[in-house]
């Protein structure tokens, strides 16, 4: 008979992205949660990185994806000769726009041991960049575990 105990725990995951596209997080959650042996609580995630976001978005339609990055394009076009800060390049400040129109961290509900995401929901990370980057992920939840 397995009992359940107040925890805190965290880790951090590094995410190789091959440039801007949008990576599903939310199996990975999962199977973090599941391998801790989280039963109810909260699961967080910050990206700490200001050319990069994370999203809830829809999961089962691939052309919602296409259709954002499409967007993103249209609102905020790389290499708009308005921009001062292009340091690194075309997609510098467009990316950090696009930073700012998304989200550095989220909070979602745990329950039953399971992520409390809406049938269609998926959780994201959105790159940015065109080029392909190493980005640090921190993932900590705070609730209840069963104790094995």
């Amino acid at each position: 008979m397995s009992t359940t105990v107040l925890q805190q725990v965290d880790t951090q995951w590094r995410i190789a992205t091959s440039g801007r596209a949008l990576y599903r997080l939310d199996s990975r959650l999962a199977s973090w949660l599941h391998e801790i042996g989280a039963v109810s609580g909260w699961v967080q995630v910050f990206l700490p990185h200001t050319s990069a976001g994370l999203i809830l978005q829809e999961n089962a339609d691939p052309d919602v994806q296409r259709d954002l990055l499409d967007f993103f394009h249209r609102l905020v076009p790389d290499g708009d000769p308005r921009y001062r800060h292009q340091n690194e390049g075309p997609d510098d400040m467009a990316a950090h726009i696009r930073t700012t129109l998304t989200q550095n961290s989220l909070s979602i509900p745990v329950r039953d041991g399971g992520l409390q995401l809406g049938t269609w929901q998926g959780l994201y990370l959105f790159e940015h960049r065109q080029q392909a980057q190493q980005r640090h992920l921190w993932v900590g939840f705070t609730g209840r575990c069963a104790q094995r």
